[in-house]
């Protein structure tokens, strides 16, 4: 049995990058990456992320799932969505969560998972890209 730390696998940190940059892009908030591949059997992955209204965490939402439709991914599972505070995107090995402010303050996915790994995301301006 192989005893070495797995690590998330590079293409759910690539799916939570593209993800992140989307949600950066529409300003979003407080954005967060965790490697849970230690932690869970489930999941590699969390991105949980902050809008300012329930509309604008709708929006994000529909943004990564765009953004990640172009890469030829679909999410399996799609909860939240009808009411804006908390809406969850399962991507097998991702899953992103984005809440509203107080919703996200309530529930402290960050506490609870305190022990998992931050994966650094650095957001892109729109100019850097095109250079």
């Amino acid at each position: 049995m192989n005893s070495q730390p797995k690590g998330a696998t590079p293409e759910a940190i690539e799916t939570a990058t593209i993800a992140a940059q989307a949600i950066a892009d529409k300003k979003g908030e407080d954005i967060v990456i965790l490697d849970l591949s230690e932690l869970l059997v489930v999941t590699d992955v969390f991105l949980i992320a902050s809008g300012t209204s329930t509309r604008h965490v709708k929006s994000l939402i529909d943004d990564v799932e765009a953004a990640l439709r172009e890469d030829g991914r679909r999410p399996i599972r799609r909860e939240g969505a009808d009411f804006g505070e908390w809406v969850l995107l399962d991507y097998g090995d991702v899953v992103f969560h984005v809440f509203d402010r107080e919703t996200r303050a309530y529930y402290e996915l960050e506490r609870l998972w305190a022990d998992a790994p931050r994966i650094e995301f650095a957001a892109m301006s729109p100019a850097s890209e095109s250079e």
